[in-house]
Order: structure tokens, then sequence, then C-alpha cells
């Protein structure tokens, strides 16, 4: 009998250890889900039994590192731009931030690109990125902006949430608030006002990026872009484990993009790709519907999955979708 619940232990921890390792990876790089589907809640309800672990942690996967790259960023990447995108040096600042309250105050990493001077007359896009790695995994998405409507004709500012590169402390639902408002506080002293600050949020950007358009801190948005958001943490987390859970079973995240997006009045562009494994279009699907907004553009690419959306769309289609929407074209 002792040997048999040595024997259980053993493989409990193994079981476990395992399932950590599948979830990571699923949350991390944007595995195929219906794979995680089929064994989802027998994994998901055993390792919150047994362990307490829950999802939050999982949601977050930062990567830490020692020095920015940016174009000299050597590991795998969805797709990397031809030369004609480069950004020259003396446009590309970047910076340290202080973040959140007293208590909950950490330095952040941000970099703009573009000219500092003229963010008292230039639109500026404010950019969220995703739920992992850091900003140089993001590099390429963010250049593309600054090439939208022509080299530089936007300002574009992104961050690494605290955590994330070489940010300090841990990630979490309130400092995704605290960082990207820690940004709109830096843009509005350098002249930024609401009228010329449009916010773009990917995949976890959604939240911060929906929040502070629905529930305004420093500045107010002018435009809303979310590309391939997540409907709420709870229905992530359901999406997974193919079963119906109060979310506070699966974590104690609060992220509801689908509820905060009903107090969105702004214009709002929701783009999404129709094979997206990680986070399925259906979650896009619910956050457009429940926008009530003034005026609402949509873009659903056939064929695109989590992280692709720009290149099978084409660069050039794609940037100009931006141009069209910033510019109230369309």
């Amino acid at each position: 009998m002792e040997l048999m619940v040595m024997v259980l232990g053993a493989s409990t921890f193994l079981f476990l250890g395992n399932f950590s390792k599948l979830i990571k990876g699923l949350i991390e790089n944007g595995l195929n889900i219906d794979r995680m589907k089929k064994i989802g809640f027998v994994l998901l309800f055993l390792s919150i039994v047994l362990t307490g672990c829950r999802l939050d942690d999982f949601l977050f996967r930062p990567l830490a590192l020692t020095e920015y790259k940016f174009d000299a960023f050597e590991a795998e990447q969805h797709f990397v731009l031809e030369a004609s995108y480069t950004i020259p040096e003396n446009l590309i600042e970047l910076m340290t931030l202080e973040s959140g309250p007293e208590e909950d105050r950490e330095t952040i990493y941000a970099a703009y690109i573009g000219d500092p001077s003229r963010i008292s007359q230039d639109t500026v896009i404010l950019y969220c990125h995703g739920n992992a790695g850091h900003m140089d995994y993001y590099w390429q998405r963010v250049k593309l902006l600054a090439n939208t409507g022509g080299k530089n004709r936007f300002g574009v500012l992104f961050m690494d949430y605290r955590g994330y590169g070489k940010s300090t402390g841990k990630a979490s639902e309130a400092g995704l608030y605290y960082d990207v408002d820690a940004c709109m506080k830096w843009l509005k002293a350098q002249g930024l006002t609401d009228d010329r600050l449009i916010i773009y949020g990917f995949s976890m950007g959604g939240a911060p990026s929906t929040e502070l358009t629905a529930n305004p801190r420093t500045l107010t948005p002018s435009k809303l872009i979310l590309e391939a958001p997540f409907a709420s943490f709870e229905f992530m987390a359901q999406d997974i484990a193919r079963v119906s859970f109060a979310g506070s079973f699966y974590g104690d995240l609060e992220i509801d993009n689908s509820v905060e997006i009903q107090k969105v009045e702004q214009p709002f562009l929701w783009i999404h790709g129709t094979a997206d494994d990680f986070v399925g279009i259906h979650h896009g699907e619910l956050v457009q519907q429940n926008y009530q907004g003034t005026h609402k553009v949509i873009r659903r690419v056939d064929g695109a999955e989590h992280s692709t959306v720009p290149m099978v769309m084409g660069f050039e289609i794609y940037m100009q979708l931006m141009v069209d929407f910033i510019t109230g074209e369309i």
C-alpha cells in the first residue's frame, strides 16, 4: 500500500509537470488549441484541485533581456521587413518611465519612433503588445506602423510591461493599466492631446487598450484599434477547458474586453485572422458585436493566424487600412 501511494504520488508529480509545460507552450506559442480542448478540462481541473495552480501566471509569458536589439534581433519571428522599412537610429528613442502608484511602482522601458519634438503636433499610435516575449519580438510590427502613410507620418510609442524585457517587477492586470498609462503621461508631457492619440492593442494588449479607452486616466484615445483580442479571461479559460465555471475558478484576472467595449464611443477598428487557433475569431466577434459606439470598421482576414495578419493581408494593404482608419477615410 505504501509503495502504491509513492507510485501514485510520483505519477501525479510527473503528470502535473507535463501539464504545466503544455499550458505554457500553448499560451506562449499559440499552438493548436483543438488538440488541447480534447483533454483540457481533465488536465485543468486536476491541476487546479491538486495544486492550486491557476491560469493567471500562464497568461503572462515575459522574457527578460539585458539589451534591446530591434533590427539586430536574431530570434525567430513571424516576419521580417525589407530594408526600405528601416527607421533611422536618430528617430528611435529608448527610455525608462516610472509606472504606478508609490506602493506598486516599477520602472518600465519604452521606445518612441519618430521625432519627440513634434509630438505636440503629430498624431501618435500607442501600441500595446501581446502576452509573450518583449519589445524586440514586436519591432517589425511597430516598424509597419511607423511606415504607415509614409515614413514617420505618425509617431509610434510602445513599451514593455513590468516584468517584460528590461522592465522591473512582475506582470499583473493592474500593472498593464499602470504601464500603458505611464506612456500616456509621458506623451501628454510632450504636448499630445486626446484628439491625436490612437491606441492599438494586439492580443493581450487589447486589455489595456480597451480598458483605458473605456475608462480614461491621463488621456482619452480618439480611436481604438484591436487586433486578435480575446473576449475575456474567463471566456478564454473556458474555451481551453470546454466547460463553464466562474472566472474565479481559473484565476483572479478580471479582464473582460467584451464588457468594457460597450463603454467605448470612439471609432473602432477590429482585425482578426479567420485561422487564429490561439485566440479564436469568435472572441473578437463577441467584442465587435458588443461595441455600441459611433463608427466601426471590421476586417476578417481569411487564412491569417494569430500573429500573421499583416503578412497575410499584405503589408501595403495593412498600412493603407491603418492610414485610412486613422485619417477618417473609412
